[in-house]
Order: C-alpha cells, then structure tokens, then sequence
C-alpha cells in the first residue's frame, strides 16, 4: 500500500519540478521508499536465506612416519588418519509462506550439512575387535553411524568405501593394519571438520582365552536383557528408558556382549543361554516352579510386550521386592530368548539352552524351615530344596513331596501354536512343566546343540535310599525321554550335576551309593555333566599345619590335585573335621 501511495506522490511532485524526466524519477524513488515502509509493516517478499557455508572443506591431516602401535589385551589407542575424501556437501532446501497465507511472499531457507568419509588407522593386527569409541574425547553412540572395523589380517581386502572413492584397483587394503571406517559420518558437532578419534582395542592373548571354547550367557534374569532388537519403556508422556540398552556399541546389550566375546574369544565355539523361573520354598513338597515379572505393568514403545509360556504381564507373578525395588529381574521373554538364539546360530556357534531355577525366598518369610527353623533362608542355593524335612503344614512322605515339586504336566498339554509356547490343561505350575516349556521352545527355535534337564538339584537327588530308590533321578530319567522328540538326536541332553554329587552319597552307615547312576545310563542322556569346582588345593594360612606354599603358586601341584588329594585320597568327614584340617584317608 505505502508503495503504491509513495510512487503516485513521488511521480506528481517530479513532474512539478522537472516535468516527465523529474515524474519518472520520483516514481522510482517513491516506489523505493514505499518498498521499504512495506516490508517493515507487511514483511518482505520473495527472498532467499543461506545458512553458514564453508569456504573450503577442511580434512584433519595426520603426520607421516607415526609409528603403529602394537596392541595386547584392552587398550585404548588414539588412531591417525590414513585416508579421507574432501568434506562433502549437501545442501537442504525449505519454502516457507509468509503471513500464514500460500499466496504470500516466499522465503527460501538453504542449509548446508557436511559429512566426512575417512579411515582411521589403529594397531597392528591381527585384533579380535574394538569396544567404545572416543571422536574429540566424547564417547560415541555407534549405532548412530556407519562404521566398519578391519581386524588387519595378513589377507584382508580394500574396504568397499574405500575402492569405490579410489576406484578398483586403486585402494590399498593395508594388510596387517587394523582400521575403521567412517562412512557419511556427520561433522557439524565437531565444527565441521573430521574430530580426533580413540577406540578401545581388543586383542586376546595367547593364554586362557585362546583356550575358551564355551560359556554360559548371563544373567539368566532379566525380561529383555536377551533381546537382540532395542526394548523402549514409555516412563512418561514424552519420557523413554531403554531397558537392554545400556551402553553405545551396539543396538542391544545383547549384540555388544557376543561382540565382545567373540573378540576376546576368537576359539570360542557355544554359547548357553541361562533363563531362569522361580521356585518359593525349600520344602519339595510346597515349591511352585513359575516365570516371573519385576513390575505389574509396564508400557512399551519399541519391543515386543514381555509373554512366557502363554502368561501376558498381567497374569504373571512378580519376583520380591525390597525397598521398592525388584530383588531379581524377571524371567527372560519367551520371544527375546528365540531371537538371541536365532542370533548366536546366525554367529556360526552353537547353541546351548539350560533352564535354570533360582530360589525367589523374600528377607522376614515365616517359611518353616527344613529343621523346623521359623523361616527359611533368604534366597538360597536350589541344591537345598529338599523332600525330607518336618512338616507341621502337611504330609511328610518323601514321595508324595517329590511328585508334588516334579509334577504331572503331560507331555502334550505343552504345545506350540503360531510360534508361541502354549499349556492346555490345569495351571499345575511344577518342575516338569519348565523343562517342557523350554523343550518346545528349543523345537521352536530350530533346534539347539545342548540341553540341560536342569543343574545342582542336589538336595532332590540325594534324597530317596539305596534300598527304596531315589525318585527324583528316576523322574530325570522319564522327563529325558519325555523331551528328546523335541530336541531331536543331534542334541546333547545331560544334567548338570554339582561337583559334590560326582562322589555319590555318602550314607550314615558308611555305604557310598551312586544314586545318579540310573540318570547317567539313561539312552537319553548323552553325557556326564558336572559342574566342576573341585578343590585343588587346602592351604591355609592357621593352625591346621596345611601352609604347603605349593597348593598356592605350584602350577604342577594344581594339576596333579585336579585327580588327586580330596574326594580322592582323603575326606573331610563332617564339617567340624574341615575347619579343623582332619583328613581321614579313602
């Protein structure tokens, strides 16, 4: 409007004084002025605005001639650029309407975002991987970025970035140098220029653990710490936590850990997966064996909602808690569990499934002990579940409190329906219903190398006679064979036994029975499994007189004790000979 009013003024007061020639000329300055009232009062029109753009690209340069370092264990190391293309640029276009209205004037926004290709070199190789990464000594999410780790073995090719820049033919593949590469890695953050990168290297020695071929995974509970995808907790309107997300190599805990073994174990050829339910009191006859949960609810936003042999959240029992907070983590979900199986296979190791039960027994129970204590200990060790023990709240037959704590779950009332476990039938929560439950999942998940009837059930073992049996083996025995067309016959089945049940049972009288001998002669079962913590030495700095300074730093005197000395040569007899040091000979 002040443009049209100032050119029409500017046009009659130029003619006024320097006719047509003074009219053009002060409706030109008119319409100037008039633009510029305009642009104050209505905004401008049409324009375009550029964001801050670099002159020239800038590559951090590395010096020639720095030595390569050589790396044994874990170490961080600075590493120097060997190899960078120029920064390059792409440039982000946005049209905005001014005033609210489409047909208003246009305002052109051009920003301009710069990313780096380079190549860092680290050690010599070969490495077996790297952990954290450090650009300008802040700890980098590396799952926000493409990154690619050369070990620098003796016959490694150019890295595919690398060739592409260079063209074929024309990329070193620096064979004996271990590097990464950063690809389209965004340097606005580090003032657009490539930053100083540290990365933690990973390089087995040549001792123990060359020699790893196994482990069991842990913890065993946790809901989702087996998940290999990212599981997001909804806290709060706007508000996440990750819950198997807790550090910055990968996408799950799950993904760092095996990448961390595989680096510090480049032998290593099975990993176990430990998932444990829960039982709730010593006495056989009264434990429940169930899957439990750390909170009633909890709202997802990425992963899949927590279910374990068809019970939802809701309907699961919750593990003790002790000031507000979980005493244990929740039974690992059944979906998390098949894809961390999926991805230990994709690995090339096998795989090895032992369902595990821990002893969910909360601090202040009025739990009846086994010796008519008052309460039962806090949390124990599962090898004291026990059938024999004074019941003032039942039957005291061995029996029947074995058949109780084992279960009659038949075979088929586990079944599989849309790849989920599922249990038709009475809600009979009890041992045999675990190990069915996670036989079918096994099934599920294609199959494992190694399946475990369950581990350091000692007190259940042991408790039966020679004369009248030991029922709890026998129903190890039944269950073995009740599972093996799930697993199939390229899976080991065994039992892992505590070390203190290889020596069999020791009676009051004397008598040395082997009461796991009916389970290790099974057809079913294909190994002797013990879980071996056999002293190997009993020196003591007391008055016992065993300070033989061998037993601490004599490798060769280890050795020999690992077939020699207790459980072979002498015994302890009672717990008071132990603290004692009375040795009777075997």
């Amino acid at each position: 409007m002040a443009t049209i009013v100032l050119q029409a003024v500017g046009s009659a007061v130029g003619a006024a004084v320097g006719g047509p020639v003074g009219a053009a000329i002060g409706q030109a300055i008119g319409a100037a002025a008039g633009s510029a009232i305009d642009q104050q009062l209505f905004g401008p029109g049409d324009q375009t605005v550029a964001g801050p753009r670099l002159d020239t690209a800038r590559v951090l340069s590395s010096r020639e001639g720095n030595p390569v370092a050589r790396v044994y264990g874990r170490h961080r190391v600075a590493g120097d650029v060997i190899w960078a293309t120029q920064l390059e640029e792409v440039r982000t276009s946005e049209t905005r309407s001014s005033g609210g209205k489409a047909s208003g004037p246009k305002t052109t926004v051009n920003t301009y975002t710069y990313f780096a290709n380079f190549a860092v070199g680290l050690c010599e190789g070969r490495i077996g991987g790297i952990g954290d990464i450090w650009v300008d000594g802040t700890l980098l999410d590396q799952t926000q970025h493409t990154i690619r780790l050369h070990t620098g073995s003796d016959d490694q090719l150019p890295d595919a970035l690398i060739e592409a820049k260079q063209g074929q033919g024309n990329a070193p593949a620096y064979r004996g140098l271990a590097y990464i590469v950063f690809e389209n890695f965004t340097v606005e953050d580090f003032g657009n220029r490539i930053p100083q990168v540290a990365v933690e290297i990973i390089r087995p020695l040549n001792g123990a653990e060359r020699t790893i071929r196994g482990v069991n995974l842990i913890p065993g509970a946790s809901e989702f710490a087996y998940d290999p995808r990212p599981v997001i907790e909804q806290v709060d309107d706007g508000e996440t936590r990750p819950l198997n997300i807790h550090q910055l190599q990968a996408e799950s805990d799950l993904l760092a850990s095996l990448d961390q073994l595989q680096a510090s174990c480049p032998n290593l050829e099975q990993v176990t997966l430990i998932v444990s339910w829960f039982g709730d009191d010593l006495r056989a006859g009264h434990c429940t064996v169930t899957p439990r949960v750390e909170t009633p609810l909890r709202q997802l936003q990425s992963g899949d909602p927590w279910s374990v042999a068809g019970l939802s959240r809701a309907q699961a029992r919750l593990v003790s808690q002790k000031d507000g907070r979980p005493v244990y983590g929740g039974t690992p979900s059944d979906g998390g569990v098949l894809r961390a199986i999926a991805e230990i296979k994709r690995r090339g190791l096998r795989v090895g499934l032992n369902p595990f039960l821990l002893m969910d027994i909360p601090e202040g129970n009025a739990l009846p002990g086994l010796n008519g204590e008052a309460s039962q200990p806090v949390n124990p060790w599962r090898g004291r579940i026990s059938a024999v023990y004074s019941d003032p709240d039942g039957p005291t037959d061995l029996t029947a409190n074995l058949s109780a704590f084992v279960g009659l779950t038949p075979v088929n009332s586990v079944t599989v329906s849309n790849g989920r476990v599922q249990h038709q039938g009475a809600n009979d929560w009890c041992y045999r219903r675990m190990v069915l439950h996670f036989a079918r999942l096994a099934e599920i998940a294609g199959g494992v190398d190694v399946f475990l009837l369950g581990s350091e059930l000692r007190g259940l073992t042991a408790s039966g006679s020679a004369l009248d049996g030991f029922p709890f083996v026998d129903a190890l025995v039944t269950l073995a064979a009740d599972i093996r067309p799930f697993l199939g016959e390229g899976c080991t089945l065994t039992y892992g036994a505590d070390w203190t049940e290889y020596f069999g049972l020791q009676t009051g009288n004397g008598d040395l029975v082997y009461n796991l001998d009916p389970l290790w002669a099974s057809a079913n079962i294909d190994a002797v499994g013990i879980d071996a913590y056999f002293p190997i030495s009993d020196w003591r700095e007391d008055a016992t007189g065993l300070t033989d300074e061998r037993a601490q730093y004599d490798g060769d005197h280890l050795y020999q004790n690992l077939a020699s000395g207790e459980g072979f040569d002498w015994f302890y007899a009672s717990a008071e000979d132990r603290a004692n040091g009375t040795r009777t000979p075997i």
